[in-house]
């Protein structure tokens, strides 16, 4: 698997990998839907928009966004993390073969993570995964979440 932006040509690759990318400027590479082979199985991939939204008990504000911040740094994929004391909210663009694999990739995220960039110790509460074309479609009728514009960390 390959983590991107939307856009972002990912290259055709002989084995599985992860790999981050930076969350700078936000401009798309051309072609965006270009699609790569996963593990040589001959499956294409595709980019997912994933929405990871979890809670728990309070914890201090500045520590919520030192944390995400750390996340962020850790791991530059994430385009926008929302946050308040006993919620928050993390956007970015996965690459996966399929939902399955950016599901669970999702999944293992908020744990994965969480004593490396002290994270609180909240649970998942929420996730959304959909495809490029459909999160396009949301915004571009107006009933999907806005671009995630400003990329960074932000209170709710």
């Amino acid at each position: 698997m390959r983590r991107g932006r939307p856009g972002a040509s990912p290259g055709g690759a002989a084995e599985r990998t992860l790999t981050s990318v930076g969350a700078g400027d936000g401009d798309a590479v051309a072609d965006g839907g270009a699609m790569a082979r996963g593990a040589g199985r001959g499956e294409a991939s595709r980019l997912w928009h994933v929405t990871l939204s979890v809670s728990g008990n309070e914890a201090p504000l500045r520590e919520v966004r030192r944390a995400l911040e750390q996340l962020a740094h850790d791991h530059p994929f994430l385009l926008t993390s929302r946050y308040a004391n006993d919620h928050a909210e993390i956007r970015y663009w996965e690459e996966a073969r399929d939902l399955h694999d950016a599901a669970a990739v999702a999944l293992r995220l908020w744990g994965e993570h969480r004593s490396s960039a002290r994270l609180p110790p909240w649970e998942i509460v929420g996730l959304e995964v959909i495809d490029r074309d459909t999160y396009h479609q949301r915004v571009a009728e107006g009933y999907g979440p806005p671009p995630a514009s400003p990329v960074g960390v932000h209170p709710f």
